[in-house]
């Protein structure tokens, strides 16, 4: 492949200045191609402006970049392929001084929202700091036995709040892929509450997450109106397999199919990061979002504290495994605590359950695990017999003793 060719057509086209509807994708087949390249906009970066707007993909040998309507030139062959580079939304509303106790993202539940300023309202959801949903699963049976120490977790989200109390003995520096120099701070909300039900460890006066010693590693892909291209999220995956993550929350979905995101899946699966991804709050029936729907990722629903799949969750065979979805109270930017609702929830008590697994039997594969999960759950009480279950920890924990 004549990869020069592809690298001054790059240039021209990013020179142009006509206008770029998109970015796109541009992944080569054959790693030697890659190679050639890659050397190529590395000596031609300094010279070439423009060519600085061209995102590397090394996890899936792909480059990220804006391109004109038309696409690409047919002669560069089979080797090259190209997609779109679509944006995200999470519709989550950027941090507001609000005492609104539910705030609606992609991954909550469009309900109304409810006023929850007064203490004593808190103290009923929870009991000694512990929300309903961690006592549903049944973790803390297990913290005698596992917390999730030094076990790695990446949240792959809008970043954290640093300064939390609930979280002060839980996150690590992780990395902000909007702003390279700058901390991975929350701007939006949705990432510090993920990081709450996964590990917030403030029993006394706040409250206690999944696996409360687990270790949090921020990764900010979405801005603050909680959006992000799919090449962030590449990006995210690509940092924690390189970082070596144990497990990887994307608590976030789209509807179309990416080909460079199931590579990149793909990837991580193969190089023993799990990741639990969130199946969508359309209340669909028969479709889940992606990248749940991957096999190679714990595709998670939301139930009710009915134990009931709950109304917004989308469902279908590919869900792999069910957990609390419904007016979860977790940790909220500015040291607050919110309730919100949502398959994204639901993710962070499968990964803060993952956390504790892997605490305890830290040399299991993904498939190992997932294979655990799913056969471990409880019944639905939906009278169904058929498809997933509910997300039970002490059941997982037994299954995996039993685990040859």
């Amino acid at each position: 492949m004549d990869t020069n060719s592809i690298l001054e057509w790059l240039k021209s086209s990013l020179s142009s200045s006509e206008k770029r509807a998109s970015r796109r994708i541009l992944r080569f087949l054959r790693p030697e191609d890659d190679k050639i390249f890659l050397k190529a906009l590395q000596a031609e970066r300094p010279r070439h402006r423009p060519l600085r707007e061209v995102k590397r993909l090394g996890i899936i040998r792909a480059y990220s970049c804006p391109l004109p309507p038309q696409g690409m030139p047919l002669p560069f062959g089979a080797g090259l392929v190209w997609e779109e580079d679509p944006l995200i939304s999470m519709h989550a509303a950027p941090l507001r001084p609000s005492g609104s106790a539910f705030k609606r993202t992609a991954d909550s539940a469009p309900r109304s929202p409810r006023r929850s300023s007064k203490p004593t309202r808190v103290r009923s959801i929870t009991d000694q700091g512990i929300p309903w949903g961690v006592r549903r699963i049944r973790a803390p049976e297990a913290w005698s036995r596992t917390t999730g120490h030094r076990v790695k977790v990446g949240v792959i989200d809008t970043g954290v709040d640093f300064s939390h109390p609930d979280l002060s003995h839980s996150l690590e520096r992780g990395i902000n892929l909007i702003q390279r120099t700058m901390p991975p701070h929350d701007d939006n909300g949705h990432g510090t509450h993920i990081a709450g039900t996964i590990a917030a460890a403030n029993r006394l006066q706040g409250m206690i997450g999944v696996a409360p010693r687990a270790s949090i590693y921020p990764i900010k892909a979405f801005d603050y109106n909680g959006t992000a291209f799919v090449s962030d999220i590449i990006l995210g995956i690509d940092w924690c397999v390189r970082n070596r993550m144990d497990v990887v929350n994307m608590s976030f979905g789209m509807e179309n199919r990416s080909k460079s995101l199931l590579a990149a899946v793909s990837n991580a699966y193969r190089s023993g990061v799990l990741i639990v991804a969130s199946s969508g709050n359309d209340g669909k029936r028969g479709q889940i979002d992606y990248p749940a729907r991957y096999r190679q990722t714990v595709a998670v629903g939301a139930i009710n504290r009915l134990g009931k799949v709950a109304s917004f969750s989308n469902r279908c065979d590919a869900v792999d495994i069910y957990a609390p979805g419904e007016k979860i109270l977790s940790s909220w930017p500015r040291g607050g605590r919110k309730f919100m609702s949502g398959t994204s929830m639901a993710t962070s008590h499968v990964t803060g359950a993952v956390a504790l697994l892997l605490g305890l039997k830290p040399e299991l594969t993904p498939e190992q695990i997932k294979a655990i999960l799913k056969r471990s759950t409880r019944p639905l009480r939906s009278g169904k017999s058929r498809g997933a279950g509910e997300l039970d920890v002490t059941r997982m924990l037994l299954a995996a003793k039993q685990m040859p």
